[in-house]
C-alpha cells in the first residue's frame, strides 16, 4: 500500500470511527461474535488435536480399576514418578540460575563484547539434547575421550556421568536458553530508573534488584521455567542415553516390551504431572501486569567481576557448544573407519526426508493456526478460549505420550494412514501447532482493527481487505511460527520413532540408530547437517522477532 493510499484508508478509517461513534453503534472487537466458519474450523482443529489424548484415556480405562491401582502404586511404577518430579525441579532450578544472571550481564552491565556472548549463550537452544548427550558420554563417559587423555597419568576410569547427575547436567546445558531469552526481553524493556529511585532511598545493589527487578521480571522467568519444564518432562533421548529411569524412557521401554497397559497408565500420569506444572507456573506467574517503555539508565559496572563473569560466560558456552562441536568433529574424521556399517552410510535421501517432512508440517500447522488464532485475538468467549487452549495440550504432552497413542489409534481405526506419512505429520502438528498459533495471535493483535474497515469502506470485501491488509501484515509472525515449527519438527525424535514409515529415514533416526549400534562416526554427519539446518531455521526467527543484540 502507497503512502497516498495509505493516508486515504486511514482517513476513511477515521470517517467510519467517528460516524458509527455518532450512531452509538460502536462495539469492541474483542466481545463481538466470531463468524459461525470461523467458530466450526476452530472447533473442529481443538477436537482433531484432542484425538490422541481421548483415545489414551479410553484404553487406560479399559485396564481395569483394580488392574490399574495395582500397576500404580507398585515400587517400580513410585520411584519413575519421583525420578521425573526430582529431574524437573533440578533442571529447572538449574536453568534459572544460570539463564537469569546471564541475561542481566548482557542487558545490564559493561560485560566485554556483549554482542557476541548475547547470540553464543543462546545457541545451545539449536543443539538438540539428545545430541548432546552422546557427546557428552563421549567425552566424559567412564572410559570416554578424556580418560583415554588421563591414562598416561594413571586414571584407568572416571566418575560415571549416567544416571540422574548426567541427565541433569545435559539438560540444563540445552534448556537454559528458554529461561535466558524471556529474562532478557523483560530486562530490556524494564524502565530501570525504578531500580536508580531505590539506590537514592539507600538500598543496596543486591536489596534493590530483589526489591524491584525480581518483581518485574519474575513473569518472564516463569514463562521461560516453565518451557523448560515441559521439555524436562517430555525429554526422551536424554534419559534413555543417560540410562535413568524417568517417563519417557519407562513408557517407551514398555511400550516396545508388550507391557501396553503399564505405558497407557504411565502416560496418564506424565499427562496429569503436565497439568500441575502448568498449574504452578500460573500461580506463579501471578495475574499483575508488568509495563515497560522506560528509559535505561547506565549499565552496571562490573570492575572487580568483570573476570569472574567472563568466565562464567566462557565456561558455559564451552560446555555446551565446544562440546558437542569437538566430539562431533571427532567422529567425522573417524566416520569412514567404520567398518562394517555399511548400512549406515549416509545418504542425502535423508536430508530430504528430514526438510521434506518438517516442511509439510510447518504448512499444515499454519493452515490449522489461522482460524484458532484470528477467532483468539479478536474474539471473546467459550469457542475461542477452549479452541486456543486446546492446541496447547499438544505441546505439553511429550512425544512419547503422543506417538503411543497415535500408535493405538492407528492399528484400530486409522489403519489405512498406520504407518504412513499423514500420520507422522499429523503428529508433528498436533505436538508443534501452538508454536504457530502463539505467533500468529501475537501477530493479529498487532494489526490495527482501523485498517481493515478503513479497506471495507473503499469498497473491499472481507476477504480482499484481509487479502490486501490484514494478510501482508500478519506474515512476518506467520512465517516467524512455520519456522519455530520447522526446527522443532527437525529434531523431534520420539514421535518419529514411534511412527516413521518403514524405510523411512530421517536425519534424527540415523543419528539415534548409529549411535545405540556403537557406530559413533555414521552418526557425525547427519547430526552436523542437523545442526545446520537448526541454525538457518534459528537465524529466520531471530529475523522476524527483531531480536537486537545491543
Amino acid at each position: 500500500m502507497d503512502a497516498e493510499h495509505s493516508t486515504g484508508a486511514n482517513d476513511a478509517a477515521s470517517d467510519a470511527e467517528d460516524h458509527s461513534a455518532s450512531n452509538g453503534a460502536s462495539t469492541p472487537l474483542g466481545e463481538s461474535t466470531p463468524p459461525l466458519g470461523l467458530s466450526l474450523a476452530s472447533a473442529t482443529v481443538a477436537v482433531v488435536v484432542l484425538l490422541p489424548l481421548i483415545w489414551l484415556v479410553r484404553l487406560a480405562f479399559d485396564v481395569g480399576v483394580e488392574e490399574a491401582v495395582a500397576l500404580s502404586v507398585r515400587p517400580q511404577t513410585v520411584e519413575v514418578f519421583a525420578n521425573s518430579a526430582a529431574l524437573v525441579v533440578a533442571v529447572t532450578a538449574a536453568s534459572i540460575l544460570v539463564g537469569v544472571p546471564l541475561a542481566y550481564l548482557t542487558v545490564r552491565t559493561d560485560l566485554p563484547f556483549r554482542r557476541f556472548w548475547t547470540v553464543a549463550v543462546s545457541l545451545p537452544l539449536v543443539i538438540p539434547s539428545y545430541i548432546g548427550a552422546f557427546a557428552f558420554v563421549t567425552a566424559f563417559g567412564p572410559q570416554g575421550a578424556l580418560q583415554r587423555l588421563l591414562e598416561p597419568l594413571g586414571v584407568e576410569s572416571l566418575p560415571r556421568l549416567y544416571g540422574f547427575t548426567g541427565a541433569t547436567l545435559v539438560l540444563t546445558l540445552y534448556t537454559y536458553p528458554y529461561v535466558y531469552i524471556t529474562t532478557r526481553a523483560a530486562l530490556k524493556s524494564m524502565d530501570t530508573t525504578l531500580v536508580e529511585a531505590a539506590r537514592t532511598l539507600r538500598h543496596t545493589r543486591r536489596e534493590a534488584f530483589r526489591r524491584v527487578t525480581v518483581p518485574q521480571i519474575r513473569p518472564a522467568v516463569a514463562a521461560g521455567s516453565l518451557l523448560v519444564a515441559l521439555y524436562t518432562l517430555s525429554d526422551f533421548g536424554t534419559p534413555a542415553i543417560m540410562r535413568f529411569d524417568a517417563f519417557t524412557r519407562v513408557i517407551f521401554v514398555e511400550f516396545n516390551s508388550f507391557g501396553r497397559d503399564l505405558a497407557a497408565l504411565l502416560s496418564l500420569q506424565l499427562v496429569a504431572v503436565t497439568l500441575l506444572i502448568l498449574a504452578a507456573e500460573s500461580r506463579i506467574r501471578g495475574d499483575e501486569q508488568v509495563y515497560g517503555g522506560g528509559r535505561a539508565t547506565d549499565r552496571v559496572r562490573l570492575g572487580r567481576w568483570k573476570g569472574p563473569a567472563l568466565g562464567f560466560c566462557t565456561g558455559v558456552s564451552a560446555l555446551a557448544l565446544a562440546v558437542p562441536s569437538v566430539v562431533l568433529g571427532t567422529w567425522f574424521v573417524r566416520g569412514a573407519s567404520d567398518v562394517g556399517s555399511e548400512t549406515l552410510a549416509f545418504d542425502i535421501s535423508y536430508v530430504l526426508n528430514s526438510v521434506g517432512v518438517a516442511a509439510a508440517t510447518a504448512a499444515v500447522a499454519a493452515i490449522f493456526a489461522f482460524p484458532v488464532a484470528y477467532v483468539a485475538a479478536h474474539h471473546r468467549g467459550t469457542v475461542a478460549t477452549l479452541a486456543e487452549r486446546a492446541t496447547y495440550v499438544g505441546y505439553a504432552v511429550p512425544g512419547v505420550v503422543i506417538g503411543l497413542a497415535l500408535v493405538y489409534l492407528g492399528t484400530s481405526y486409522a489403519q489405512p494412514i498406520y504407518q504412513t506419512l499423514y500420520l507422522l505429520v499429523f503428529a508433528y502438528v498436533v505436538r508443534f501447532l501452538p508454536q504457530a498459533v502463539g505467533s500468529l495471535r501475537a501477530s493479529f493483535l498487532r494489526v490495527d482493527p482501523k485498517l481493515p474497515e478503513a479497506a471495507r469502506t473503499l469498497g473491499r470485501t472481507p476477504g480482499g481487505a484481509f487479502r490486501s491488509v490484514t494478510l501482508p501484515l500478519v506474515a512476518p509472525g506467520l512465517f516467524g511460527g512455520m519456522a519455530l515449527v520447522f526446527l522443532t519438527t527437525m529434531k523431534e525424535l520420539p514421535a518419529t520413532l514411534f511412527l516413521a514409515p518403514t524405510g523411512f529415514e530421517t536425519l534424527v533416526t540415523r543419528v539415534w540408530s548409529a549411535y545405540s549400534q556403537g557406530y559413533f562416526g555414521r552418526a557425525a554427519v547427519p547430526a552436523l547437517i542437523l545442526l545446520a539446518v537448526s541454525g538457518l531455521s534459528m537465524l529466520v526467527i531471530v529475523s522476524q522477532e527483531g531480536y537486537d543484540v545491543k
